[in-house]
């Protein structure tokens, strides 16, 4: 099997009502928008079947697009435990997908989403689409800024793969110092 030269990054924002996608392309040092969007259900849908539609668009965008690799976004804890609970149903099958398909499947705290992209951890939402857009490049920022907040997230997520997968890559390489 020949190396990969162009890695296609697979972000993910777990939701139960919608899961954020992204998919970007990154070749050396340029970051590229495949696609993005979401997979949503419906609140009077028994969980259950919420969950099986979300396996199945995500398996769905897997196939469809053919990336990599995953990167999913870990939960945030929040006040309301049954929130907590179904948020993390929701997140469940955004990492168990991908790893079905044979993806090898990083997690990222949301704040380290916002330290990796915008240089502060408690960003606004604004500047993290911002630095989305600014990073996919300028013919592709008006189609950012019109994508739900949970695709930008994803692609925020897959952004942050990029760069931390590129600074392992970096660090892994011997260097010569003399």
């Amino acid at each position: 099997m020949p190396p990969i030269t162009a890695l296609k990054i697979l972000g993910l924002d777990p939701g139960l009502a919608h899961t954020g996608w992204g998919l970007i392309v990154v070749q050396g040092n340029a970051h590229q928008l495949i696609a993005a969007g979401r997979v949503s259900t419906k609140t009077e849908t028994p969980m259950p079947q919420r969950l099986a539609q979300l396996a199945e668009g995500l398996a769905h965008v897997i196939r469809t697009h053919q990336p990599h690799v995953a990167a999913v976004e870990e939960v945030y804890v929040n006040k309301n435990p049954q929130s907590t609970l179904k948020l993390g149903q929701a997140r469940a099958i955004s990492l168990l997908v991908p790893q079905q398909h044979g993806l090898m499947v990083h997690e990222y705290a949301a704040r380290l989403v916002k330290q990796s992209l915008t240089g502060k951890g408690n960003a606004e939402k604004t500047q993290v689409q911002h630095m989305v857009a600014v990073l996919l490049g300028a013919s592709v920022a008006a189609t950012v800024g019109k994508l739900p907040a949970d695709a930008a997230d994803a692609l925020a997520v897959a952004l942050t793969h990029a760069h931390h997968a590129g600074m392992a890559k970096r660090m892994a390489k011997p260097s010569i110092i003399g």
